[in-house]
């Protein structure tokens, strides 16, 4: 079998300048999907149009490079990979680099999903995915709702240092959102704590009747909480605890597949543009 792969793509270089390894290389690494993750030698000949041969060379030169890994038959790409659009993300918006993992979870619960990060004493959102409108506000990029009555801005005050969640608690507005709100300072210490203990925090109808909402923190490679996912649903479809065991753990899964992408981006996390109030 003849590599095929990049034939044509160089005819508007010169041939002195055009990189046959490194395009073939780049096939390679296309060869691999969020549906297909793991892929054998043969596999990745097939989609990438090269031989096997070649096939395993790239194959072996990105396991040797900490780019993918192999248990002896199969290959699968690392987070490493991630590194690579580095610069293409820097200054870009929180939406951009979201959207895939958000839409993906949306997709898996069959439910409205978001992603905010800590703005102040409210939650802003930063990315969400709409099935069906269960709020009567419009929640939309760049909308902040306050965090203390908020699944995500539980997992996001629990990421607070020290005494600083208490500071924080008992100077912020508490207003009483529904006959379910928390808002005594001290019963939400515990409530956010409780939050960090579990890895997730559950809010009922406490920002709004009807609305039930479970959401998990996302860390960077420092163990900061840089932000929040959550899955929205009404709250008189199911028992609280079958909500909570139906989404959780795809909110986990999408989670730790969000803060490996974090982690690639070092502190460049924290240039990533800001939505505006829509």
């Amino acid at each position: 079998m003849e590599d095929h792969a990049v034939e044509g793509v160089d005819a508007g270089i010169g041939r002195n300048e055009f990189v046959r390894s490194l395009a073939t290389g780049l096939s390679v690494l296309e060869s691999f999907t969020p549906l297909e993750p793991r892929l054998t030698v043969s596999e990745v000949a097939q989609r990438s149009g090269v031989s096997r041969a070649t096939a395993r060379r790239m194959l072996l030169t990105l396991d040797s490079l900490g780019y993918a890994h192999s248990d002896g038959r199969h290959f699968e790409l690392t987070p490493k990979v991630l590194g690579l659009g580095r610069g293409y993300w820097s200054g870009r918006g929180w939406h951009e680099l979201l959207r895939p993992w958000v839409d993906s979870l949306s997709a898996s619960v069959g439910e409205s999903c978001s992603a905010a990060i800590l703005a102040e004493d409210d939650v802003m959102y930063v990315c969400r995915v709409h099935t069906r409108r269960i709020m009567r506000i419009d929640l939309g990029l760049g909308t902040r709702l306050p965090a203390f009555a908020t699944s995500m801005g539980r997992v996001l005050l629990a990421g607070l240092e020290g005494q600083e969640l208490g500071r924080r608690l008992e100077r912020m507005d508490r207003p009483q959102l529904t006959e379910h709100t928390l808002t005594d300072p001290a019963r939400l210490a515990e409530e956010v704590t409780r939050a960090r203990e579990a890895g997730h925090a559950v809010v009922d109808e406490e920002l709004e009747l009807g609305l039930r909402s479970v959401a998990v923190p996302v860390h960077d490679a420092e163990g900061r909480t840089v932000l929040a996912l959550n899955t929205s649903m009404s709250a008189g479809r199911e028992p609280l605890q079958e909500s909570v065991g139906r989404v959780l753990p795809a909110l986990k899964a999408s989670a730790a597949s969000v803060e490996e992408l974090v982690h690639s981006l070092g502190r460049e996390v924290d240039r990533l543009v800001l939505p505006t109030a829509s």
